[in-house]
């Protein structure tokens, strides 16, 4: 089938009562004023606790992450990237926190990105998402997987959605009507298969006018209907 705007909003907006309530329940993204706005240490908190989610219930994550924010001193950069080993043992014996040293370990080497990347660009890390195209934001998951630590595979996406970068999230569901469409045949994880992708939600999206997070959840819906 072709995978047309039109077919989409008529086959989710069936499980709604209204536009208003279609509109209420799909995610938003933030304008790019307010990624600049954002402080780097929410970037760094961000990425830590994206890093954390993986593999673990999120939920568990979440409630845990204020002893987080408190223990790392609210997660500025400066002061992350000079965490020692010594820092991380004692860490490791703070019951309040999920203590898994490799992903502890993760927090000084991404404040140090966080760092490297307000150098190279001569502004905040939030100018440099907020700057990012989102016809190309496949190119910002690569970046974010080659220079983060543990940010690689859905982890990019899962970070931008923290901070509220607008960005479409490959769960199972949206790649099931991506392959139920023709658009791919299995889950695109070459960059060849990715730029397919993006390819189709930049499609969706200039004859849309919506947000990528919105038009992913949309395609999720489309598959399954239980919310």
């Amino acid at each position: 089938m072709i995978l047309s705007y039109r077919w989409l909003y008529d086959t989710v907006r069936e499980r709604f009562e209204s536009d208003e309530a279609m509109d209420a329940f799909l995610p938003t993204a933030h304008t790019p004023q307010a990624l600049k706005q954002k402080g780097d240490d929410r970037y760094l908190s961000a990425m830590s606790q994206r890093v954390f989610q993986a593999g673990m219930q999120h939920a568990m994550v979440d409630a845990k992450w204020p002893a987080f924010e408190a223990a790392f001193w609210g997660f500025v950069p400066e002061k992350m990237v000079m965490l020692s080993p010594e820092q991380i043992d004692g860490y490791m014996k703070n019951d309040s926190l999920i203590r898994h040293r490799v992903k502890l370990q993760t927090i000084p080497k991404n404040a140090q990105f966080i760092l490297d990347i307000r150098q190279e660009q001569g502004g905040s890390f939030g100018e440099f998402i907020a700057n990012w195209p989102v016809a190309d934001i496949i190119g910002l998951w690569r970046l974010l997987g080659k220079r983060g630590a543990r940010l690689g595979g859905r982890s990019a996406a899962g970070f931008l959605r923290l901070v509220g970068k607008d960005t479409f999230l490959l769960t199972s569901d949206v790649v099931a009507r991506l392959m139920a469409a023709g658009i791919i045949g299995h889950q695109p994880t070459s960059q060849r298969d990715l730029q397919i992708v993006q390819d189709a939600f930049n499609a969706l999206q200039q004859s849309s006018g919506r947000p990528l997070c919105q038009l992913s959840a949309m395609l999720s819906l489309s598959i399954n209907p239980r919310f």
